[in-house]
Parts: structure tokens; C-alpha cells; sequence
């Protein structure tokens, strides 16, 4: 029976965490459903986000999934969570906003919590992103890719809207016209046009993408890790504010930073001069 389900064992079988280096590497562990996500390790992403961004032991996040052909192929809609409540007699089974509900509490919400993560986030893109997962792709803070993935905004394919954010995300990268393309025709687009466009930072050999993505992780992993939140978040803000409140928001950021031990510790170097030795707060 559904209640009898062990959902946490199954979200820690089926999403991998492991921290190396200061860097926490997430694996997507269901290549034989095409790593598409069912609530439960949907849930454990966002969680895993949350306590990135305030874990002094993380310092870089990298997003990945099992197998050679399916990075992510969307959420898995064949598994449905346990009602906790029971309804009351005579109510129907789905009533209206409860999908919206749904989509708040779901990918949406992961797409905040990338964005919202105070540690910088790589996705390496071992296979074909579609739908929902190609929200990760354009919700992180840097992609690479292998040259044998894909991008697929699948949701026409369907008959369906895009969501997760991704109608937000898209245009933003590859400006507006190039978004309607993808989403009113749902083509594949290679790691080569993904690189093209600026949604893949870089394209490597399949069989270089662990170490391409771990030469940068453990980079990131070593530097400033709070100016590197800060910048992150001032990009994002960059995208939505207008001249004067950015530059106000610039401005407090820079004096926060001033205050870190990294912030001091990268002036005291140079006056020094000696290597610096950033510590992530």
C-alpha cells in the first residue's frame, strides 16, 4: 500500500548526495525512468538547495544524473504522494487551484531554490534535458555540457504550457524571439547550439564531463564564497531592478563583503603580497 512506502529511502537511493572538496554532487539516480522526478526526490532537491546555501562545508553545488542518455526528462507524474488528509464526504478528487497549489510547492519552488542558493550551481549535463528538466539548465549558475546532450522544450509536443519557470528563465538567456522558436516548436537543440546561445558555458567529450566539471566545482569551491553569493544574487537582481535600486542594492553588497574574512583576507593578500587563502565566509 502507498502509506507503507519508504519515501526517504527511496529519495536517498534515487537522488545521490556526496560531498568532495567542499563541492556537493547531486545525482539524479533513475536512468531507467529517464531520470524524470517523482515528488520525493523532487522534495529532497529543494531540501539539499536549502541546506547548501547555509552549509560552511559547501562551498559549490553540481547538478548531474545517471547513465549517458537522460539528464532529465521532467517530473514523474506515474507516482503520485500519499493523501495525508482525508477528504471530506462528496468532494472531488482534484478541485480548483488545487494544480496551482502544485506547482507552487513543486518546480517552481526547486527553481527558486537554485536560484536562491547562496553557493554557486553547475549543472553537468550528461544527456537530453527535456521539459521540466530543462529548467535546471537554465536556473543554474553555469552549465556543461557533453557533446551529446540535448535540449527539448517538449511541452507543444504535449499540448502543454511550459512550467517550472522555464518561459521566465528562457527568454532571459536567449532573448525573446529565440525562446518562442524553442517553445512553439519543440526541436531538439544540441550541446553545440546550446552552447551557441549561451544556455552551455561549455561543450566536452562525453567522456570528460566529471573532470571539466570538477576542475571548475573545486575552483569555485576555493574562492570567495560569499562575494560569489553576492554576485549572484546581484546578477539575478540586475535582470529585474531598476538603475538606482540596483546600484543601491550594489553598494550595500560591497560594504557586507568588506566585512568577511574573505573580503579582508583578499586585501590583505595583495598588500602582502602573498597567495590568498579564501576559507568561505
Amino acid at each position: 500500500m502507498t502509506d507503507e512506502i519508504d519515501w526517504a529511502a527511496r529519495a536517498d537511493a534515487e537522488l545521490l548526495a556526496r560531498v568532495e572538496n567542499n563541492v556537493l554532487w547531486l545525482t539524479i539516480n533513475r536512468a531507467e525512468s529517464g531520470n524524470a522526478i517523482p515528488f520525493y526526490v523532487r522534495d529532497r532537491l529543494i531540501q539539499q538547495f536549502r541546506d547548501a546555501h547555509v552549509d560552511l562545508g559547501v562551498r559549490c553545488v553540481v547538478l548531474t544524473a545517471a547513465g549517458t542518455k537522460h539528464f532529465c526528462t521532467g517530473a514523474d507524474l506515474s507516482i503520485r504522494p500519499p493523501v495525508t488528509a482525508t477528504p471530506p464526504e462528496g468532494a472531488p478528487e482534484r478541485i480548483v487551484g488545487g494544480g496551482i497549489d502544485m506547482m507552487r510547492r513543486g518546480f517552481q519552488t526547486l527553481m527558486q531554490s537554485i536560484q536562491d542558493c547562496e553557493k554557486p550551481v553547475i549543472v553537468a549535463l550528461n544527456g537530453t534535458a527535456a521539459g521540466g528538466g530543462s529548467m535546471f539548465t537554465l536556473a543554474a549558475d553555469l552549465v556543461i555540457a557533453a557533446d551529446t546532450a540535448r535540449l527539448i522544450q517538449v511541452f507543444v509536443r504535449r499540448g502543454l504550457v511550459p512550467d517550472g519557470g522555464v518561459a521566465y528563465l528562457l527568454p532571459r538567456i536567449v532573448g525573446m524571439h529565440k525562446a518562442k522558436e524553442l517553445i512553439f516548436f519543440g526541436d531538439d537543440l544540441s550541446a553545440p547550439d546550446m552552447e551557441r546561445l549561451g544556455i552551455a558555458n561549455k561543450v566536452v567529450p562525453a567522456a570528460e564531463l566529471e573532470s571539466a566539471t570538477r576542475e571548475w566545482a573545486e575552483r569555485l569551491a576555493q574562492g570567495p564564497t560569499k562575494a560569489l553569493g553576492w554576485s549572484k544574487k546581484l546578477l539575478h537582481d540586475a535582470m529585474e531592478y531598476d538603475r538606482r535600486t540596483l546600484l543601491e542594492t550594489e553598494a550595500m553588497m560591497v560594504e557586507l563583503n568588506a566585512g568577511t574574512h574573505d573580503g579582508m583576507e583578499g586585501m590583505n593578500s595583495y598588500r602582502e603580497k602573498r597567495p590568498v587563502q579564501f576559507t568561505g565566509w
